[in-house]
């Protein structure tokens, strides 16, 4: 680790990242896969078969399952051995995170115990509170929730009501008030709440017990999607709670709320993996099986379409997503060691890479959502039916724009995030911008062909990052400080860094591959980059055309136009027959293969 160079959070916009920095799934150990073989063993065997009445809310079905995990190890694989634990590197927690996504309203209430429920006491609660509560949540003998929400506080979690007031005799706190859509509500044994004490203008933190006196709990709340997942709302009306129970400092409750959502985030989108895969091995399970004009469905040209881009997007989104894991396992790894706070320093590298657990929420939800839709069209009228394993992805699926901040606030997260860094000089993004200026008013002609596809690859993806940088400077310039409000311009310009860092992530995942498959097996990958590539190259030319229109003006316009024509050219692909060829490879495989 001493000598590996740190990767700044963001930096993928102003430095081409070296493929020895990123980790692949191809990459996974024996160690790795074993622990994902339980995660889809305990799944086959034990989530699946009850999905009904997982779905119905059986009474104790859920707490049973999650201490089931527990005595599995399950519970805690990201837990440290002297918690109960078995200190598994953050990839592995994202791996077996993307195994267990698989599992609909399971996946929730295992995701919200292992990650919101747990990691702000193993990682903000000192030394006391860790040993009284994280071994017997990394057992599952007790269930972690989290209490952020409340009727009048969503996106603005700051704008809480909740109200703590220290007892006369300075043993308690006094807490008041509601908390909304509280995952694990129905049955959670230990609680962090956020609550403000006195008038303070930003909230604490309170480990909070389920039979601390005060508490009152709503009924399930009825939803859309994820019927399993216990969803309730609750009420404090003087809660007493130990002033030993205060998780953290007075005021630092909402950098722990802010810390834990990047963390959130990025494990969000390994969850998605495991749901887009099995979304997918149903489509076109289906398909092979479906006859229409005498042929089986899957030999449709406008199946294969559909098979295809399921494919393509859901590998760009593992590419992306593990290739973040890896940044913040190093990232971790350096903090931990140059540290005095383990806990506290794990969550300083999620808080530097905020831009990418952003950028992996809004892009892995958003490729699920695609995924989950065609599977129901794949399926066409019988996928209407609830009696059809698509019903359930596609309903359940819906919340993942909307879970750990919806997409509209992670988009103008991640914008944010880049140009304070920019601001700070943690990146030289206007100066790279004034560059990429530079290089617009001194076109001439198409510029350098690339030779060898690699080449040409980073050729592209750099050209990407300059039209980014172009707007970046050109709004901050208009702008100034009132650019927050331009929320339509911040969103166009996010969903350029989207694009750009998933099609980045393809191509390096690729690079890595070529050294363990041979030439005839990389032709497949090859379509995949192809396509993903092209097609991110036309989205970013509308959402840099949407931008440029809706601010610029006179030679910011035309240099901007110049720039968007040049930096989004890119070589025509037969997209028809290379997501023919990924479908094919599919068909025959009759499952996700990738």
């Amino acid at each position: 680790m001493e000598n590996k160079r740190l990767i700044t959070g963001g930096e993928f916009m102003v430095k081409q990242t070296d493929p020895a920095d990123v980790f692949i799934p191809e990459e996974l150990d024996e160690e790795q896969r074993m622990i994902g073989e339980t995660c889809q063993d305990f799944l086959d065997t034990e989530v699946f078969p009850v999905l009904d009445q997982i779905d119905a809310q059986e009474e104790g079905l859920m707490r049973k399952l999650l201490a089931k995990s527990g005595e599995l190890g399950l519970l805690g694989i990201a837990i440290p051995e002297e918690y109960e634990g078995f200190g598994q590197s953050f990839i592995t927690t994202m791996y077996s995170s993307e195994i267990l996504g698989a599992g609909y309203s399971y996946a929730v209430a295992y995701s919200c115990h292992t990650g919101i429920g747990t990691l702000p006491i193993l990682y903000y609660g000192n030394e006391e509170q860790r040993k009284k509560y994280i071994p017997r949540l990394a057992t599952g003998e007790l269930v972690g929730a989290y209490c952020l929400t409340e009727p009048g506080a969503g996106s603005d979690a700051n704008s809480g009501t909740t109200k703590a007031v220290l007892s006369e005799d300075g043993k308690h706190y006094i807490l008041n008030g509601a908390k909304m859509w509280i995952t694990n509500g129905g049955f959670a044994d230990v609680m962090t709440v956020f609550a403000k004490i006195d008038n303070d203008r930003v909230l604490s933190a309170f480990i909070v017990e389920r039979d601390f006196p005060g508490i009152t709990f709503n009924p399930e709340e009825k939803k859309m999607g994820i019927k399993g997942s216990s969803t309730r709302q609750i009420f404090f009306n003087d809660c007493k709670v130990p002033v030993e129970n205060q998780l953290g400092k007075r005021g630092e409750g909402f950098r722990i709320a802010l810390n834990i959502l990047h963390m959130g985030r990025i494990k969000l989108g390994a969850n998605v993996i495991g749901s887009a895969k099995t979304a997918i091995s149903q489509s076109v399970g289906y398909a092979n099986e479906r006859k229409q004009f005498n042929c089986l469905i899957s030999q449709f040209g406008a199946i294969k379409h559909k098979l295809g881009e399921q494919v393509i997007r859901t590998f760009a989104t593992e590419s992306s997503v593990y290739r973040a894991s890896q940044a913040l396992d190093d990232a971790i790894a350096h903090y931990v060691a140059n540290g005095d706070d383990k806990g506290r320093d794990t969550m300083k590298a999620f808080n530097h890479f905020a831009v990418e657990a952003a950028a992996m929420k809004v892009f892995a939800s958003e490729s699920l959502e695609y995924v989950v839709d065609e599977a129901v069209q794949i399926y066409g009228g019988m996928g209407f039916s609830a009696e059809m394993p698509v019903d359930r992805g596609y309903r359940d699926s819906r919340i993942n724009k909307i879970f750990e901040g919806t997409n509209e606030i992670n988009r103008l997260l991640l914008v944010d995030s880049i140009l304070k860094k920019g601001a700070k000089g943690v990146l030289p993004i206007m100066e790279e911008a004034e560059k990429a200026f530079e290089e617009v008013k001194n076109l001439n002609g198409t510029g350098t062909d690339t030779t060898g596809y690699f080449e040409e690859k980073d050729k592209y993806i750099a050209n990407f990052k300059k039209i980014v940088l172009m707007l970046l400077k050109a709004a901050s310039e208009k702008f100034t400080r009132s650019l927050v409000t331009e929320q339509e311009i911040l969103s166009n310009i996010s969903d350029c860094i989207i694009q750009l860092y998933a099609a980045e992530s393809v191509v390096l995942r690729l690079k890595k591959m070529e050294a363990l498959k041979s030439e005839e097996e990389m032709k497949i990958y090859r379509e995949i980059a192809d396509v993903f590539v092209y097609d991110a190259a036309a989205q970013i030319s509308k959402f840099a055309s949407d931008t440029t229109y809706s601010f610029a003006n006179g030679e910011v316009c035309e240099l901007l136009e110049k720039g968007i024509s040049h930096f989004t050219a890119v070589a025509g692909v037969n997209v028809k027959e290379a997501r023919r060829k990924i479908a094919d490879r599919l068909i025959e495989e009759n499952k996700y293969c990738f």
